[in-house]
């Protein structure tokens, strides 16, 4: 779907859903002015709003910003939610600003979730803006909130409409990133082995530092017939600390067909990665991933991922061998301010020494909560590895239980321009019986991240 195509779409989606609410529109009444103490002559709210009106009519749109973002400060609840309703709509469609509308949109929801109207002007903002899939999750939220039979009609259609994506998009993550074991490392002293207790080296046990964490990923799509797309994406991911032998970096390339099948979506691809550990070679994946998206119902989402990959380990080529992934997953709008997710999981590694071969089974759950300006996600994971055989070294085979929980913040009530800042905190534990294995690690983030 080229720009102009989305465009007209997003627009539809405005006109098609007046009915969703009765913001926007009528006048204030009251008087237009009134005597201050000093016995000067003072706008009321009601002479502000007219005072807008009249100039955005006229073609004057900076004054009526400026009377707007004068309402938008008032004490009274629906007199600031009806100048940021205006204010929106008019940098969306008279300024061409759809970032800076989304501010004052989202600005409204978080004092007025069940706002639906506000809510559907967001998810076009987003898509006006290529994030389709933001736009989505603002659908299925506003669909969990309750809308008119007729208006829910038409947001089913619009969400699978806009799942045409925009053809050029980024995102990037820069944050501080604190972490009491950079090496996922034992603390132990000492590893048991068949021979005998070794004493571990400092390289060898858990190290803490504070590192900076970047992240990023780049996509570009073209259409090939009417359902079908070649999209192509790169991604890295950079861990960087003083002591350059834990620097982590990871460079990867895709690029495969996705189709359109009803309100399905269907992604194949071909891929390859590079990962760099304390400036060295460590790694070169490649192999074939697919992921298959699938609607049920208006606030519920199918998610399948596969992948079959073959991995080169420079380190220890024992390791090397291919990997098989699966996993599946539901995401859920419980409402128009919470939703959810599961996903299980099972992994297979064929290394060429049976004592790095496993299989890992596992599932993740998340939960998300907006509260005022700010969106908490929370989540809780688990997974089990078993090893096919013992390593000679071990006195055991490799069984590890890892256990993860997330807390994650983006405080929109900070946000610079199109920079939202966001706080992370993870715990992670592994039990494992090869001692080496076993860790303990309480890592952190604060950062920025950015959409193009």
């Amino acid at each position: 779907m080229k720009g102009r195509e989305i465009h007209c779409l997003a627009i539809g989606l405005s006109l098609l859903v007046l009915a969703a609410s009765p913001l926007a529109a009528q006048s204030r009444d009251g008087p237009a002015a009134a005597r201050g103490d000093d016995g000067r002559l003072e706008l009321t709210p009601a002479g502000l709003f007219e005072l807008a009106e009249r100039a955005r009519a006229a073609g004057d749109l900076a004054t009526a910003e400026v009377a707007y973002r004068a309402l938008a400060a008032n004490p009274d609840l629906e007199l600031r939610t009806e100048a940021r309703f205006r204010l929106g709509m008019m940098l969306a469609d008279q300024l061409g600003k759809p970032r800076e509308a989304a501010v004052e949109f989202r600005r409204i929801l978080d004092e007025k979730p069940d706002a639906a109207r506000v809510r559907l002007e967001l998810a076009r903002m987003q898509a006006l803006t290529g994030n389709l899939g933001a736009a989505t999750r603002e659908l299925r939220a506003a669909q969990a909130g309750g809308l008119p039979p007729e208006v829910e009609k038409l947001v089913r259609f619009y969400a699978n409409a806009l799942s045409a994506e925009k053809p050029l998009g980024a995102s990037i993550e820069v944050a501080a990133a604190p972490d009491s074991n950079i090496n996922r490392a034992t603390r132990s002293d000492t590893l048991s082995t068949v021979i005998g207790d070794f004493t571990l080296n400092d390289d060898a046990k858990s190290s803490s530092g504070l590192g900076l964490a970047l992240r990023g990923q780049a996509y570009w799509r073209t259409r090939i017939d009417g359902r079908t797309w070649l999209l192509l994406r790169a991604a890295g991911r950079a861990n960087l600390y003083r002591e350059g032998r834990f620097n982590d970096t990871q460079v990867s390339l895709q690029v495969g067909p996705e189709y359109r099948l009803g309100p399905d979506r269907l992604t194949l691809s071909g891929g390859i990665a590079q990962r760099w550990y304390g400036g060295r070679d460590y790694s070169l994946t490649y192999g074939i991933s697919g992921n298959w998206q699938h609607p049920l119902g208006s606030r519920t989402q199918l998610r399948v991922d596969a992948a079959i990959n073959h991995t080169e380990n420079r380190p220890n080529p024992l390791q090397s061998g291919e990997d098989y992934a699966l996993s599946v997953g539901i995401d859920r709008a419980f409402s128009s301010r919470t939703g959810g997710g599961l996903q299980l999981s099972a992994g297979r590694t064929a290394a060429r020494d049976p004592g790095f071969s496993d299989v890992t089974l596992g599932g993740n759950a998340y939960l998300f909560r907006e509260m005022g300006r700010t969106t908490l996600v929370g989540s809780l994971g688990y997974s089990r590895l078993e090893a096919d055989a013992r390593l000679l070294l071990y006195p055991r085979r490799r069984v590890d239980d890892r256990f993860t929980a997330n807390l994650g913040a983006t405080f929109r009530g900070l946000t610079i321009g199109t920079l939202a800042p966001f706080a992370r905190i993870g715990v992670e534990h592994n039990r494992s019986t090869v001692g080496i294995y076993h860790f303990t690690r309480v890592a952190g983030e604060l950062g920025l991240s950015a959409a193009f």
